[in-house]
C-alpha cells in the first residue's frame, strides 16, 4: 500500500470515527439550545415580564393558565389542530390512493397540484386564502381558519401516505378479491391496516403544522386567537411564563410520542423476526 493510499485511508476513518459525529453532536446540542431556554424558563419567577431570571418557582407548572387568554389560545389551537387532521388526514388518504392506484387523464397534473402548496410561500398562500375568503363574504374566525388549514395540510398527508401506497403490493388486495371479499372488504381487513402506520404518521405531521402554524392563521383568523398568536403578541413585552410551560409541555408529549413509536415498532420488529 502506498503512502498516498495509507494517508487517505487514515483520514477516512478519522473522519468516520470523530469529526463527523462531532459535527452532528454539536448540530444537534445548537437545535436543542431553544428548547431547554424554554424548558428552564418555564420555571421562571417571571412577574410581568419573563425576558430575565428571577428565580426558580413551580407555581407555573402548578397553575398553567395564571397568565390571561393562554388556555383560551391553546383550546382554539388544539381544536383548529384536530379537527383541520381530521379532515385533511381523511381526504389526503383518498387522494393518495387514487394517485397511486388509479390512471386518469389528469394524473400528471393533480400530482403537481398536490406539491404546489408544499412550494408555495405561505405569505402568498396566506394572502390569496384571505382575498377569496373576503370575495366570497366569509367571516373571518376558527372556520376560515380550519379551511386554511385542512387545504395546506392535505399536500402533506398526500406526500406521506402517496409513499406508503406506493410500497403496498397490489397482489394482497387481489388475493383478497379470489378469497371473496368485496373492495370494502379487501380495503378495510387487508389495505387499511397496511396503510395504517402511514396515515398516522400523516396525521401527527399535519397536526403538528397546524398547531405550530402563524403566518397563514394571522392572515385569516380574523379576531380568533390561537397559541402562536398569542406567543407573537406577547413577545413584545416578555412571553409568559406559563407559555413556556405549554410549549414545554407539548414537546415532552411530541417526545414521548416518538419514543412509544420506537418501541412499538421494535417490539414488532423483534416478534416478526421471531415467527
Amino acid at each position: 500500500m502506498s503512502a498516498g493510499t495509507a494517508g487517505s485511508a487514515l483520514l477516512r476513518q478519522v473522519l468516520g470515527r470523530w469529526l463527523i459525529p462531532l459535527i452532528g453532536g454539536m448540530a444537534f446540542l445548537f437545535l436543542l439550545v431553544p428548547i431547554a431556554y424554554v424548558f428552564a424558563f418555564s420555571f421562571n419567577d417571571a412577574g410581568r415580564t419573563n425576558l430575565t431570571w428571577r428565580g426558580f418557582t413551580l407555581d407555573n407548572w402548578r397553575n398553567p393558565c395564571g397568565a390571561p387568554a393562554v388556555c383560551e389560545s391553546l383550546a382554539n389551537s388544539l381544536q383548529i389542530g384536530a379537527t383541520a387532521t381530521v379532515l385533511a388526514t381523511i381526504l389526503g388518504t383518498a387522494i393518495a390512493i387514487g394517485l397511486v392506484r388509479y390512471r386518469f387523464r389528469f394524473n400528471a397534473t393533480a400530482n403537481m397540484l398536490i406539491f404546489l402548496p408544499l412550494a408555495t410561500p405561505e405569505v402568498v398562500l396566506g394572502a390569496s386564502l384571505l382575498a377569496q375568503f373576503l370575495n366570497v363574504g366569509a367571516e373571518l374566525g376558527m372556520g376560515t381558519i380550519i379551511i386554511a388549514h385542512t387545504m395546506f395540510c392535505i399536500s402533506f398527508v398526500v406526500v406521506t401516505v402517496k409513499a406508503r401506497v406506493a410500497s403496498l403490493d397490489p397482489q394482497l388486495e387481489q388475493a383478497a378479491a379470489d378469497l371473496y371479499a368485496t373492495p370494502f372488504q379487501a380495503f378495510w381487513r387487508v389495505t387499511f391496516p397496511l396503510l395504517l402506520p402511514g396515515i398516522v404518521a400523516a396525521a401527527l405531521l399535519a397536526f403538528a403544522i397546524s398547531f405550530d402554524d402563524f403566518i397563514i392563521t394571522n392572515f385569516n383568523s380574523g379576531s380568533a386567537d390561537t397559541f402562536p398568536k398569542f406567543v407573537y403578541v406577547a413577545a413584545t413585552r416578555g412571553i409568559p411564563a406559563q407559555a413556556n410551560v405549554i410549549g414545554s409541555a407539548m414537546f415532552i408529549i411530541a417526545l414521548l410520542i416518538v419514543i412509544g413509536g420506537q418501541i412499538l415498532a421494535a417490539r414488532r420488529a423483534k416478534l416478526l423476526a421471531a415467527l
